[in-house]
């Protein structure tokens, strides 16, 4: 008897898996041969270990882009592809975009990092101001970095040890960070090594969208803060019920915790971000990957208490007195002059209030076709959207916390999908089904990928 699984038969995904596998090793021979070649010399075959994570046993080599300005661009093999992954929000800006190009050259040819600030500074700051209502700023060069940031201020400032986490959220590389519940009990994530790091003592997890269990866990008086998601977005989008962010602010309030939102990912929801769509009021703030055009930058923001709390236990420099600066945060290459350049560029040029108009028009189009291709062929799968992100999961129903995501997890189907697209030309991110509309996607781009995504259900079902 055929063994029904996610609404589809589990032989036909393996047949149609071991199919696709052939197609893409006779199609992507160059790029086996350059990943074959970088094993004697990349730890793990490539210049990131995270690039081994792409499906078919080994990555695409990019050569060129197809367009001036755009989302498409070819392999080393001479295959042409649509980006939906966007470097998992990196690259949200598109690629190649003349602003964004132009001030890169422009300010390589005075000095790209300074230790000093150059004349974009100020512009960047007040808009950053101005965009996400919190008044104070400070630039690191990735969102981990910047969350590590948010995590030492605020132990500083409550004297408080442990750091709050939603089950299944992703926030960088911070330790707090690298765990989950599993049966009610904190446990290590994907099996990742401890390091040694005492979790039990300084991490605190509760599933996204459970007031209670945050009650109790904030009620107790050593939480430091609270790290979020406006919506969480790294374990199958999962939206927030209606009134959770109220009692998140509510409870984080009555127990003199800091509220840390972190919208690395939910920046693309609009100019402002999700905090400015959802009304949200952080009390610290964080950005990354796409505010500097793909180039390794970061911001995190205080709001005017925040930054008074800070000042009394860190002061200000005292201008005729040489002090230590560097507050366990931060580095050398933070807030350098290339990345404030490109900030501006990308603030003022390309993340604009009309680029996010198109992005959000665009991805509505994407998850009417998606959720359109399930209804016709009355399979119990679901597309859902966080701004101009879409991503298609294989339950019938929105889910409210990770562990209802995970009841539904099927990766071999999951690793169909994005080997079936990427053999038709359509990238989406490696880590999950998750696509990304940026200013450079184009409605052939969208049609692209739904034409695709139906051609595979049809084949799944025949």
């Amino acid at each position: 008897m055929t063994e029904i699984v996610s609404g589809v038969s589990a032989s036909r995904v393996a047949e149609l898996m071991r199919a696709e596998q052939l197609r893409y090793a006779s199609t992507h021979a160059r790029s086996g041969e350059l990943y074959a070649q970088g094993k004697s010399s990349w730890l793990y075959g490539a210049p990131s270990h995270w690039m081994r994570r792409w499906i078919g046993g080994w990555p695409v080599y990019i050569e060129e882009k197809l367009r001036s300005y755009g989302v498409r661009f070819s392999d080393v093999d001479g295959n042409e592809y649509v980006d939906f992954c966007l470097g998992d929000t990196g690259g949200m800006c598109g690629h190649g975009h003349p602003a964004v190009v132009e001030a890169m050259t422009r300010q390589a040819l005075v000095g790209t990092s300074l230790m000093l600030p150059n004349g974009d500074a100020e512009w960047v700051g007040e808009e950053l101001k101005r965009r996400f209502v919190l008044p104070y700023w400070n630039l690191t060069t990735s969102a981990t970095d910047a969350n590590r940031a948010c995590i030492r201020l605020a132990r500083m400032i409550t004297n408080r040890p442990r750091v709050l986490i939603f089950s299944g959220a992703y926030h960088g590389n911070v330790e707090e960070a690298h765990v989950e519940l599993r049966e009610g009990a904190l446990h290590m994530r994907n099996g990742l090594h401890h390091n040694f790091f005492p979790h039990d003592d300084l991490s605190v997890v509760v599933e996204f969208n459970d007031v209670a269990a945050l009650e109790v866990a904030l009620r107790q008086g050593d939480v430091a803060c609270v790290l979020a998601e406006p919506a969480m977005t790294n374990y199958g989008m999962i939206a927030p019920q209606p009134g959770f962010h109220a009692e998140l602010r509510r409870l984080t309030r009555e127990t003199g915790t800091v509220l840390v939102i972190d919208e690395t990912h939910t920046i693309s929801s609009g100019p402002g971000g999700a905090s400015r769509t959802m009304g949200l009021e952080p009390d610290m703030f964080v950005l990354g990957k796409a505010i500097a055009g793909g180039i390794p930058a970061a911001a995190f923001g205080l709001s005017q208490a925040m930054a008074e709390r800070v000042w009394q236990v860190l002061p200000p420099v005292h201008p005729t007195v040489r002090q230590s600066a560097h507050a366990g945060m931060g580095g050398t290459l933070a807030g350098n002059a290339l990345t404030v350049a490109v900030m501006r560029a990308v603030l003022g040029e390309v993340l604009t209030e009309e680029a996010f108009e198109r992005m959000l028009a665009l991805s509505d189009r994407l998850h009417r076709g998606v959720n359109n291709t399930i209804a016709v062929h009355g399979l119990p799968w679901h597309a859902t959207r966080v701004g101009a992100r879409v991503e298609t999961l294989f339950a019938p129903d929105e889910p409210r916390n990770a562990t209802e995501v995970k009841l539904h997890r099927n990766s071999d189907l999951e690793a169909l999908l994005h080997l079936y697209l990427m053999n038709r030309g359509v990238l989406i991110t490696p880590f999950h089904n998750m696509m990304l509309c940026c200013p450079g996607t184009r409605v052939g781009d969208v049609d692209r990928h739904n034409s695709a995504f139906e051609a595979l259900v049809v084949e799944l079902l025949a």
